[in-house]
């Protein structure tokens, strides 16, 4: 996905002013008038009907909230900026990275948008850590890091990610089995809270706001620079494609993997058959620069059906999908994701239930399953099942040719197995088409909603950031109201 460079502004008449009486953005000062002169930024603020349509589109082509104005920052400066008049005027704001979102997460209903994309500079790579401006995509770091011989411990399976927008979810991938989430991997955030400060923190600075704005969901402040964690890289990933032909001889072995922790990367596929079926396939991965992998050791007791093992670059591995992805989203396909963390205990239950009525068509593009470790995911905002493992099941569906109808019994679908989860004992992984309410949110939270609660208050009492999660009842919005 494309980088916006400050010189590719798009033309039309950046906003000098705002009118409180009739909520308008303006390009000049009129003279008598109650419009408000907008304080002087580095970027640009603009109004014009092509920046409105993006921000008010996602990648989940669900949602379409329009907002009345799209920053694109030319420093952190104007993200404070923003936020503190937004304060002062009763507006709402959201940031919009790589626009990745699939239900209007990132939106702003007649507010304002920011766009990352202008913050986008990696200012240090070190052996063991890296400093970069939150609308960096995780794709240019990676690149850049692997020059030295590093990279995180973790990707996600798309790279092409904001560094901001993923870590304010979580950031999970096959490696999360020995590192946890990227969350669990960042060492410090520059961030923008709610009120207008702009602070650093860490867990040794500020860390109840390190905590509550590490997936977090925006809701507590705007990430503008995270410092992320980097290990030494290999050169290759040996690659092993095992398939079943049963969901639950997949499961068993990913079990038997996870427990040893012989694959540096572990995931699982539901993959459409011709017969309008899905064979399972787990797949594993073994890093190496010089010596290749014992393929008999990594191979012992999973007695797959099938075997494929390939040897591909290492950067090449992790940036496998990203030309798909990306023609994926140039359709234009309506995708009612859905992710949830299911407790060990029940997955195979429950994904059996699933795959009665489950067809290749209602599966969409990709359906994953997986396991991770419970003790290695260790932000307190990112809500996973009790239980030493859990596994994440993704529904990452595309409903093709577009078809509203068909998307909205996805969504259907989406919340009545999200109900399943929830009642025993799971979770979602907040990147979802759901139907949800300030009680979901409640419930999602448990007995954090409480600390959630009291942060939103110390960080962004006017509830003027990320409305588009809906975890919050709406607040006046009346300008300057305490």
């Amino acid at each position: 996905m494309a980088q916006l460079d400050r010189r590719n502004f798009l033309a039309g008449a950046a906003v000098v002013a705002f009118d409180p009486a009739d909520s308008r953005w303006l390009s000049s000062l009129p003279e008598n008038s109650t419009a408000i002169q907008l304080p002087p930024l580095d970027g640009e603020l603009v109004t014009d009907e092509e920046a409105l349509t993006e921000a008010a589109t996602d990648y989940g082509h669900l949602a379409h909230r329009r907002p009345r104005a799209v920053l694109r920052p030319g420093s952190v400066d104007d993200v404070v900026t923003l936020v503190r008049f937004a304060n002062e005027h009763g507006l709402v704001v959201a940031v919009r990275g790589q626009g990745h979102s699939t239900f209007g997460q990132a939106q702003a209903d007649c507010g304002v948008v920011i766009d990352s994309r202008t913050l986008a500079t990696i200012h240090e790579v070190t052996p063991d850590r890296a400093v970069v401006d939150a609308g960096v995509q995780w794709l240019d770091l990676v690149r850049i890091a692997l020059v030295d011989g590093v990279a995180p411990p973790v990707s996600t399976d798309f790279l092409g990610l904001s560094v901001g927008g993923t870590l304010c979810v979580g950031g999970i991938g096959g490696a999360s089995q020995h590192f946890g989430m990227l969350v669990d991997n960042t060492l410090e955030l520059q961030v923008v809270t709610g009120d207008g400060r702009l602070v650093t923190c860490s867990a040794d600075h500020e860390p109840e706001l390190f905590e509550a704005v590490l997936g977090g969901l925006g809701q507590f402040a705007i990430i503008v620079r995270a410092t992320v964690r980097l290990v030494r890289a290999p050169a290759l990933a040996r690659v092993y494609t095992l398939t079943y032909p049963q969901v639950t001889d997949l499961t068993a072995a990913q079990r038997t993997a996870l427990a040893d922790g012989r694959f540096d990367y572990l995931e699982g596929q539901l993959v459409p058959t011709d017969d309008d079926d899905f064979t399972f396939v787990l797949e594993g991965g073994a890093w190496y620069t010089t010596e290749p992998p014992d393929d008999a050791a990594l191979l012992a007791g999973l007695a797959p059906a099938g075997v494929d093992v390939a040897d591909v670059p290492y950067f090449e591995w992790l940036n496998r999908v990203y030309e798909t992805v990306e023609q994926i989203e140039a359709l234009r396909l309506p995708s009612p994701w859905l992710n949830a963390f299911i407790p060990d205990a029940v997955t195979d239950e429950i994904v059996a239930e699933l795959l009665k009525t489950l067809t290749p068509a209602d599966a969409g593009g990709v359906a994953l399953l997986y396991p991770t470790r419970r003790a290695l995911v260790t932000r307190p905002q990112v809500v996973v099942p009790d239980g030493e493992v859990f596994f994440l099941l993704a529904l990452l569906r595309a409903v093709s040719p577009p078809d509203d109808a068909h998307a909205e019994r996805l969504i259907a679908d989406n919340d009545a197995l999200y109900a399943r989860v929830l009642a025993a004992g799971g979770a979602q992984y907040p990147v979802n088409a759901l139907h949800l309410t300030p009680a979901d949110w409640r419930t999602h939270y448990g007995d954090r909603w409480p600390v959630v609660l009291r942060d939103k208050d110390l960080y962004d009492p006017r509830g003027v950031l990320t409305p588009g999660q809906g975890i919050f009842e709406p607040v006046s919005r009346a300008p300057g109201t305490p």
